[in-house]
């Protein structure tokens, strides 16, 4: 939330023209519900095992795509089963700084901004050792896209 997922995968669509999905999206539209509800109705836990269903019917069915996934799929998926994976590295003042109110309020992880930073921080590593590239989220969106672009 806030790396700019949505923003690089719409710039990457107008140089590749290939199908963006986000997993956030399509797991909302499957349930009718938002992520904050799925997580207060649901659990966390129903959440992610939708996540795992969603990877394991990318990996199986579709290629060359964008995905934009939640931040949790990297924690408790095997994302590069789906292909290659890009990890948009974003230092967490500047997550905030993107994030409107709104955003923030529908994100039942990022509620308490000190236990956010604390998630961040704990989820850093683990995000660097899912993705096959890192790539430097705090730079501009043409840059950003150009260094993806060019690890085709």
């Amino acid at each position: 939330m806030g790396s700019g997922k949505s923003t690089i995968a719409k710039s990457l669509y107008c140089h590749t023209h290939s199908l963006i999905l986000d997993s956030d999206q399509i797991i909302q539209n499957n349930e009718n519900l938002t992520i904050n509800e799925i997580f207060s109705q649901k659990g966390e836990q129903y959440f992610r095992n939708l996540e795992k269903e969603f990877c394991a019917f990318i990996s199986k069915n579709i290629q060359h795509c964008i995905i934009s996934t939640g931040g949790g799929m990297p924690i408790f998926c095997n994302v590069k089963q789906m292909g290659k994976v890009f990890f948009l590295d974003i230092d967490f003042e500047n997550i905030l700084s993107r994030l409107n109110d709104n955003e923030v309020s529908t994100r039942p992880l990022f509620q308490d901004k000190d236990k956010a930073f604390k998630l961040y921080l704990q989820r850093l590593q683990i995000y660097k050792d899912s993705a096959h590239f890192c790539v430097n989220a705090n730079a501009d969106i043409p840059t950003i896209t150009k260094e993806i672009l060019n690890s085709l």
